[in-house]
């Protein structure tokens, strides 16, 4: 009970700087509407959505399925960025930039709890307050490498459409972008499908794959 609220809690707090990293690239890039709805906050309260921010994370932690979740999109018009073509795909990877950023420092945080509280941590040992923040550190590895994978999957309305169009030539391209219409059931469908086929394998064995640097990282850091 104690690791699934850890979970959920990073979840929020990370799936919110996602967002706050696609607002504030936006706006850098030259486009203030996220600024200008006051979404460029760390306070989770603007960006939480109940569905997608606690109840669907909450059954995944609960099932012992892969943590999932995210907060309301920043709102973006492409048509306001510096250069449309190729700013938007950039304001589309801040976000998973920010998570890979997010689990590197949890890598850090985990690897000096580690030299400094105790290496039995490690494994999900220890208490107070070293195995309290190893705990946390650990989930801030695993579910923003979660989030960032995730997030980069072409499927739209994900990051990675946004990013794959850039690259589509214009006959693929709108046909590509009106599958973003589908949103939310798209997203739906593919957890579906990864929880229930062999999809869920290989999305397992990726996650798996990106998380070993932080792992690593942080036991160079622990001397381990």
């Amino acid at each position: 009970m104690a690791d699934a609220v850890i979970y959920i809690l990073v979840l929020v707090f990370s799936v919110v700087v996602h967002e706050v990293a696609h607002g504030w690239t936006a706006w850098r890039l030259g486009d203030p509407t996220a600024r200008d709805a006051g979404r460029l906050t760390l306070n989770p309260l603007p960006h939480i959505d109940l569905f997608g921010s606690i109840i669907v994370p909450a059954v995944l932690v609960a099932a012992g399925s892969i943590p999932l979740g995210w907060a309301k999109p920043v709102p973006v018009h492409a048509g306001r960025l510096n250069n449309p073509r190729d700013d938007h795909p950039r304001v589309a990877a801040a976000g998973p930039v920010s998570n890979f950023l997010l689990a590197l420092v949890a890598a850090a945080g985990l690897g000096l709890v580690l030299r400094f509280g105790g290496v039995e941590a490690w494994s999900g040992g220890g208490s107070g307050a070293a195995g309290f923040l190893a705990a946390l550190f650990r989930s801030g590895i695993i579910v923003n490498v979660v989030l960032a994978v995730f997030n980069l999957l072409p499927v739209p309305p994900l990051d990675g459409s946004w990013i794959l169009q850039r690259f589509l030539p214009p006959s693929l391209r709108a046909r590509y972008l009106n599958l973003q219409r589908y949103g939310l059931l798209a997203v739906l469908g593919f957890m579906f499908l990864a929880r229930y086929t062999g999809l869920g394998s290989v999305l397992r064995s990726v996650i798996i794959t990106a998380s070993e640097p932080y792992f690593d990282l942080a036991q160079r850091v622990a001397g381990l």
